[in-house]
């Protein structure tokens, strides 16, 4: 048995695309890597093997959720390690390039490896002299590299050739390394295609095209080409874990609202959100409500249509986690949670009357009507119903005026296109319809083949 499968417990965030890791010490003590807000899956983890987290490293500043490196040393008194080029302003052990922490019988030695952000850091796991393997955050990931966009488009050719330099530098480590990276496929941060999460350094010398780039201005091109678009939130995390999350004391509530309430705070500026499947919504919904179905993606829809400072209450349906609810709006930020809607929207039906509908249809039911596609580009692009009109849901609602009027609105199974949908009622369009089902279900329906390229 080797080490990892002894003494490495990976967190995966199917919804973020990413992965945290706690590593178990050998006598009683962690190390959390690259650990989110969110510690129910880690702490579950450590109390399984009755660990505590002695050491919380974060391998960079993280865009697209909160770390949870400040709350582990309030709570488990951990120590926090992290990058000095970061000037992080909460407790920390600042690191540069090739210094080394004991960790009681193993280390951490740190390498700069600066490309998805400045002060990025990779850490190699040491027993000795013997090479454990490498936590690469967002450097070498499973075929691929992490975005080096994330700090504006006048610093991204700089960042795209620190991340050519850093990942040649991992690639020097021997072959047999494992590689264990923090973003994967999933992640607005990178573009991999694959279930991997893990991978060893020979394997991303033969397969990472990254890695097979001849020179540095064709590795810019082909990192470049690979990114799409990410959430408007990834613009405010960074300098939010510069300073540190508040420290949470358990779960926050989430209180109870009536209808009068949730009626309140819509006139007042703030936002209703139906967290209900989108069969649910499409039945009947609050006027002006925007759909994001509670799943894993939620977080990542909540920061990329909504401000971090606007009031919400929330739609719940019956069986609905909450807790899930609170702690994906609160990993990414999101802390103006007025509450939800006691009693559902019979509540609100019986107290306020007015309920607004979406037309929910299959491929068949469908008929011909303008076809708006607002899933990613690269979604796109791979295959999509010839005539489409194509706004990436991200962008909908700066350009509603472009969307079509009476729309059929599709993504890849109707989720998103919900949310579309309920963005485009709220700007005054009518007569829409959203696809139960995807670009295939409709070609296949009108007997038509899908389109590639843009």
């Amino acid at each position: 048995m080797d080490f990892a499968d002894e003494h490495l417990i990976p967190l995966v965030d199917e919804g973020l695309g990413n992965s945290a890791y706690l590593v178990d010490l050998g006598d009683g003590r962690a190390l959390a890597m690259d650990a989110g807000r969110d510690l129910r899956a880690l702490r579950a983890a450590a109390e399984r093997r009755d660990l505590t987290v002695a050491f919380a490293a974060d391998t960079h500043l993280h865009a697209d959720f909160l770390s949870g490196a400040v709350q582990l040393g309030h709570d488990d008194g951990a120590t926090v390690l992290a990058s000095a080029a970061g000037h992080r302003t909460f407790p920390h052990t600042p690191l540069a390039d090739g210094d080394e922490v004991d960790l009681g019988g193993l280390a951490l030695r740190a390498l700069a490896t600066p490309g998805h952000t400045d002060e990025h850091l990779s850490f190699l796991l040491l027993d000795g002299a013997a090479e454990l393997g490498v936590f690469t955050g967002g450097s070498l990931i499973v075929n691929s590299a992490a975005r080096p966009d994330l700090l504006g488009p006048e610093r991204t050719d700089e960042l795209a050739r620190a991340q050519y330099r850093s990942l040649r530098r991992l690639a020097a480590l021997p072959d047999h390394l494992p590689v264990w990276p923090t973003h994967g496929a999933g992640s607005f941060c990178s573009a991999p295609s694959g279930s991997a999460r893990t991978t060893t350094i020979g394997a991303q010398k033969q397969s990472n095209p990254l890695l097979a780039a001849p020179g540095e201005d064709a590795f810019v091109t082909e990192l470049l080409a690979g990114l799409g678009s990410y959430p408007a939130y990834f613009a405010r995390l960074g300098e939010l874990n510069r300073t540190g999350p508040r420290v949470l004391d358990g779960t926050p509530p989430l209180p109870p609202l009536d209808a009068a309430q949730v009626g309140r705070l819509l006139a007042d500026g703030g936002q209703v959100v139906d967290v209900r499947p989108a069969v649910d919504y499409a039945a009947g919904h609050i006027p002006g409500a925007l759909s994001i179905p509670l799943r894993g993606q939620f977080a990542s829809w909540l920061g990329w249509l909504l401000p971090d400072t606007t009031p919400l209450a929330f739609v719940t349906g019956d069986g609905q986690d909450l807790d899930e609810l609170v702690w994906q709006a609160h990993k990414i930020g999101y802390e103006r949670l007025a509450g939800r809607l006691a009693g559902g929207m019979r509540a609100w039906r019986e107290a306020e009357g007015q309920v607004a509908a979406t037309e929910f249809v299959t491929a068949e039911q469908a008929g011909r009507r303008p076809y708006l596609d607002v899933r990613q580009e690269s979604e796109f692009t791979a295959g999509h119903v010839p005539g489409a009109t194509h706004i990436e849901l991200g962008s909908l609602a700066a350009l509603a005026a472009d969307a079509p009027q009476g729309a059929l609105i599709a993504c890849g199974h109707g989720e998103r296109a919900m949310t579309a949908a309920s963005i485009l009622e709220r700007a005054g369009h009518t007569g829409l319809a959203v696809l139960q089902g995807g670009p295939d279900d409709y070609a296949a329906a009108q007997g038509e083949r899908l389109a590639e390229g843009a």
